[in-house]
């Protein structure tokens, strides 16, 4: 019997609600990170004790009660890892625990190569505004409940699906979405042909008396998949799709949702951006299948605010916005630009955008400048390393000589500041997935000044 659950790299984004999980069952929890962050700061008040340096003296030393969870994004030759692993403590993968935690459970699973995080979140919120409750496991901070975690009696796990180092292939779900299976983490895969099949081992994992919900268009290899297999769209006429589509104010849209058992008319996310809608239609899609009513979808659509850094709006006045998004794989790039355009049709879009990953850098240098040079114009930061090692002749210069705008910088990230109080700025967004959250609120500061 565990009586400590210890996470080594407690701070991302997954591990903490796993950490949070535990820690509301009424175990020990603790862990370590290698930079202090909001939501390391949220565990510590939570009453989950963090540290920050690689200290083994910090690891519970009952072995036998104490089970340790760690992430991919570890690096092999951190001395808390080796200790554990050379004291044969009882460990596993982030994915292997949430694998274990669903199991017993009526799983719902979010899976894509981008769009899970809003989609899962959606659909958490769907199943809790609806009154029948969930427990999820999400990859962003849900602004409806500022966490990542929610947690409920009724035996339902929303869970995303993450490919990466293949852990969603530790999901046996009942109903599954696959949003997108674009090349990416090729680190891992080596191509997108073992990215494809990784997908096709995914949905042939789901319940056989289950479903899967694939975007229309997406290349997902299904002859070994059981379950029964629906397809959505945005506005293609498909088993779940929007028609009807109208603009309202502030970039949202009034439309019509069509499935299988009829229409669900006048819906609208509380987000904007027409890529949300998109979004809802996958989440809604799973609802349905599982059984929740098209009135409390449409009533739960209406209500939801998003997940933090999520096409983030910070700030929308007629002298200047500012939005924030994740954004960190060219077409999640694209499709955040085709956003801002419709929704401040006009505007000059000032990006930052930071790369994350020498290797993703390095597979996708001349598809980022494309999407980049969709701005008007770009300041591009250093890459931000994560687990990785520098790889020589890899850095953002690789980005910033193919992208197709006069105006564009490469810059320090700790000239950032003092270089943004040297421009016009109407239309901001920060793009990237590494440290640059570090700047919005600073950034939001700033620009407030200039209202």
């Amino acid at each position: 019997m565990y009586t400590h659950y210890y996470f080594i790299g407690i701070g991302g984004i997954g591990m903490s609600a796993i950490a949070r999980y535990f820690k509301h069952q009424g175990f020990a929890v603790s862990g370590y990170d290698r930079t202090p962050s909001a939501l390391t700061h949220a565990l510590e008040e939570e009453g989950i004790a963090v540290h920050y340096e690689d200290d083994i003296d910090a690891i519970p030393k009952d072995i036998a009660h104490t089970f340790v969870i760690y992430t991919p994004a570890i690096p092999d030759d951190l001395n808390e890892l080796r200790y554990v692993r050379s004291h044969c403590y009882p460990l596993c993968k982030r994915s292997k625990a949430l694998g274990e935690i669903a199991r017993g459970q009526e799983c719902l699973a979010v899976s894509g190569t981008h769009g899970k995080t809003t989609t899962s979140t959606l659909l958490a919120h769907i199943l809790t505004q609806s009154g029948e409750g969930c427990n999820a496991f999400l990859g962003g901070i849900s602004k409806n409940y500022n966490s990542n975690l929610l947690l409920s009696r009724n035996p339902v796990l929303v869970a995303e699906a993450d490919e990466f180092d293949r852990s969603f292939l530790q999901l046996h779900p009942h109903i599954a979405v696959v949003t997108a299976t674009d090349a990416d983490h090729l680190d891992i895969y080596n191509d997108h042909a073992h990215v494809v099949e990784a997908f096709g081992q995914f949905t042939a994992q789901v319940d056989a008396d289950g479903a899967v919900v694939v975007k229309h268009g997406v290349d997902v290899p299904l002859a070994d998949t059981t379950a029964k297999v629906w397809r959505y769209a945005y506005d293609t006429p498909c088993d779940f799709y929007a028609s009807d589509i109208t603009p309202l104010a502030g970039g949202r849209f009034d439309f019509t949702l069509n499935h299988p058992g009829g229409r669900i008319e006048h819906c609208t996310v509380g987000i904007p951006g027409w890529v949300n809608v998109e979004n809802a239609v996958a989440a809604s899609a799973i609802a349905l299948l599982h059984g929740t009513t098209p009135e409390a979808i449409r009533s739960a659509l209406a209500t939801f605010q998003g997940v933090a850094r999520r096409f983030d709006i910070h700030l929308n006045t007629p002298r200047v916005a500012y939005i924030d998004d994740y954004a960190h794989h060219p077409n999640e790039i694209r499709a955040a630009i085709s956003s801002m355009r419709n929704i401040f049709p006009g505007r000059k879009l000032l990006g930052i955008f930071q790369p994350h990953l020498y290797t993703r850098t390095r597979d996708f240098a001349p598809d980022f400048a494309d999407a980049l040079s969709g701005l008007d114009a770009l300041i591009l930061l250093p890459i931000y390393p994560a687990r990785e090692e520098p790889i020589p002749g890899v850095n953002a210069e690789l980005i910033f000589d193919q992208v197709k705008l006069s105006d564009k910088v490469l810059i320090p990230k700790e000239q950032l500041m003092d270089y943004l109080k040297t421009r016009d700025i109407d239309c901001l967004v920060t793009l990237g997935a590494g440290d640059i959250d570090r700047f919005i609120g600073p950034i939001e500061t700033y620009l407030k000044t200039r209202v």
